[in-house]
């Protein structure tokens, strides 16, 4: 073997997404496209872990308040199929299809993100010129901008990646954009929470109104010459349909049952997003940066689900059966943060958290490639914008309802009505990680069928992120 081919090899090896690239979008290129899913993911982790601990905690915020706002973006995102659908046949003069819609979302997010930090403080009631129902009403608009945003512009980008790859290369390009997700919400973790490690309402504003700039600054280069330009502007399919495609994508049974296991598991994993973080600050007394540090393990999870689901799927491996074993990981996490409030362990939260992680990884993506292996020809689009509507909507309900649970059996168990067994800061958010562990084994028996009907796709497992790995 020539040196030249043994460095390839390697390059190859342990860049598995190396080979994503093409002549028509090399490396460089391609992963200046993917900065837009490391907006996203910064994004992501500033509203549903950060923020949340600090309304929570330091703000004094009721849960129930702080988790109704945080669901408000999630709720957006039933409409990503349709953004998706509406970019696909978007007339523009300009001869653009996707790049207004990522322009727009970026804008959005913009908006939201500078508004945030001011409605914040305002919720407070220490503001000298409005009240805490303003900073509540202004709050809400905030993050709706932001989680708007947040869906147009990664539908589109996602869309735009798949335009710009050959088609034999675009599992792996869809699988480096997911990858680069997570690594957005890892090194973001890390810097939140090193910023935030001291916590004060002026360097509140600063970091989440950095973030606003960081955001414009990051998408602008992402998009900057990747779209090209249509002489005489685009034009509408007169045979696109999306009422009659999204009927002929869920009318088999199948899909329907995957798509009920992917909202059960989704609500399952999503329930303690903005319930960690207070978790490890009311009941261990951690700090602001060590929370925060949590969700760092729990997106390195995430990552670490990923890379084991695509060399799993590379080897043949049943996507459903994968989803099951990450759901198994879920509930064994959980099982471990239940119990970290009884032993006062930080080291068992940190591992639940990351366990949490991996679990969701393994769960994501094993689910991911079940629907891409449902897609209709040509409908690969529509099932990615399916998988994300259904999965983000039921986190999104989950999430709002974590809250009013948390509160409401913690002022049961507080006030002594539950027994005194029960007088603890921990109980309220114990009540929530066994309702998770319930909807988790819910999620087992919904994916049960499905692993046992397979066979006959096998030669199909390769299909979608497996090919990440290759």
């Amino acid at each position: 073997m020539s040196r030249s081919r043994f460095w390839g090899k390697m390059g190859t090896q342990f860049l598995p997404f190396a080979d994503a690239a093409s002549a028509d979008l090399p490396l460089p290129r391609l992963l200046r496209l993917s900065l837009f899913q490391v907006s996203v993911g910064m994004a992501f982790v500033l509203l549903n872990f950060t923020l949340n601990r600090v309304m929570i905690v330091e703000l004094n915020v009721p849960a129930s308040l702080v988790a109704a706002m945080v669901a408000i973006p999630l709720l957006f995102a039933p409409a990503r199929a349709l953004i998706g659908h509406k970019s696909d046949n978007h007339v523009s003069v300009l001869g653009w299809k996707r790049v207004p819609y990522i322009w727009f979302g970026t804008m959005m997010q913009f908006g939201g993100l500078a508004l945030m930090p001011f409605a914040m403080l305002l919720m407070t009631g220490k503001g000298e010129n409005g009240g805490p129902a303003i900073g509540v009403a202004g709050a809400c608009l905030a993050f709706l901008f932001v989680g708007a945003g947040m869906a147009t512009a990664q539908t589109a980008g996602l869309a735009l990646a798949t335009d710009l790859a050959p088609e034999d290369k675009r599992p792996r390009v869809v699988g480096l954009l997911y990858v680069m997700f997570l690594v957005g919400m890892f090194v973001s973790s890390l810097v939140l929470g090193r910023l935030l490690a001291d916590f004060e309402a002026t360097k509140l504003v600063q970091v989440i109104q950095g973030t606003a700039v960081l955001t414009v600054l990051v998408n602008t280069i992402a998009l900057w010459k990747q779209e090209a330009r249509v002489e005489g502007g685009t034009r509408r399919d007169p045979d696109a349909n999306f009422s009659a495609d999204w009927a002929g994508f869920t009318a088999p049974p199948r899909t329907r049952r995957l798509l009920v296991a992917l909202g059960l598991g989704a609500a399952g994993f999503a329930m303690q997003d903005i319930l960690l973080e207070p978790y490890g600050g009311h009941v261990l007394g951690l700090t602001v940066g060590q929370t925060t540090a949590l969700s760092a393990l729990w997106s390195a999870g995430m990552i670490v689900g990923f890379a084991y689901a695509a060399r799993a799927l590379d080897r043949a491996a049943d996507p459903h059966k994968l989803a099951g074993a990450g759901v198994l990981i879920g509930i064994a996490a959980f099982a471990v943060v239940v119990l970290s409030a009884p032993l006062h362990s930080a080291l068992l939260l940190c591992v639940g958290a990351g366990g949490i992680g991996l679990g969701g990884g393994l769960f994501a993506v094993g689910t991911m490639i079940a629907a891409m292996r449902l897609a209709l020809p040509g409908k690969s689009g529509l099932a990615l914008g399916a998988w994300g509507s259904v999965q983000a909507s039921a986190a999104g309900v989950a999430i709002l309802l974590s809250g009013s649970l948390r509160d409401g059996f913690g002022a049961l168990a507080m006030s002594g009505r539950l027994g005194a067994g029960f007088v603890d800061a921990a109980s309220g958010y114990s009540f929530v990680w066994h309702i998770e562990i319930a909807l988790l084994f819910a999620t087992l028996i919904a994916l049960g069928p499905l692993a046992r009907r397979t066979p006959g796709l096998a030669h199909r497992a390769r299909l979608g992120l497996a090919d990440a790995a290759s």
